[in-house]
């Protein structure tokens, strides 16, 4: 079993095609599809951790999740920031394709490896907005309710984060210490474009190895944690 990773699709629900960012996102979805294809096994694993559809509603969303559904391999999704579109998480599963798994407050385990995450949020640094100080907290609790969730249900298996914002960033621990208490091994995320992508984490810390997977700094191909 391959664990792939990639993140941000912004697949444009028949209304925001991504090419209006740049030349390089032209057809970026049919770029990223065929490498999916030529690398993804059916029983491989692909994580996509926030920002899969412009979609405002699960009914517009519906089009582009069966597109997502429709290439190799289980799939595990997290909301981002402009999934509009993610609303009660029973809804939400119930209108996935086959082979495609969402995780929200809880985790889920498949072969023997924990998946669990949650969106998080801008890690606020000093004198930060009170609104901003509230999301971050709450995603923390959201966080570490995933985080509980799956070492109860296997203490010692290997446990594999999602977020879609930075969990941290080299002068701010954010959600980093979380991570580490439960023992995480890899955390993946996304969110950061363009030239904020040079200003991504990536490596390890505390025993966690980041992976930045927004699909533009990925050139479009799907990243490989592990086989």
């Amino acid at each position: 079993m391959a664990i792939f990773a990639i993140s941000d699709l912004h697949l444009p629900a028949r209304q925001k095609p991504m090419d209006i960012f740049g030349v390089h996102w032209e057809n970026h979805f049919e770029r990223i599809s065929r490498d999916w294809r030529a690398r993804v096994g059916e029983g491989d694993i692909v994580l996509l951790p926030g920002d899969l559809t412009w979609a405002m509603r699960l009914e517009e969303a519906l089009e582009d999740l069966e597109r997502i559904g429709a290439l190799p391999g289980r799939k595990i999704i997290l909301r981002g920031n402009h999934d509009y579109w993610w609303g009660a998480i029973g809804r939400v599963r119930r209108a996935l394709p086959a082979g495609m798994y969402a995780i929200q407050n809880d985790c889920l385990a498949l072969d023997g490896v924990l998946f669990a995450g949650s969106r998080g949020w801008t890690i606020p640094a000093e004198g930060a907005d009170a609104n901003d100080v509230r999301i971050y907290a709450r995603e923390r609790m959201r966080l570490e309710m995933s985080l509980k969730a799956a070492r109860a249900k296997a203490p010692d298996a290997p446990l594999i984060a999602m977020m879609h914002y930075p969990p941290l960033t080299d002068a701010l621990t954010g959600f980093s210490d979380l991570l580490e208490a439960y023992g995480v091994q890899d955390c993946v995320y996304g969110h950061l474009h363009g030239a904020s992508l040079k200003y991504a984490f990536r490596g390890e810390r505390g025993g966690v190895i980041y992976h930045q997977v927004s699909c533009d700094g990925l050139d479009f191909r799907l990243y490989e944690l592990r086989r």
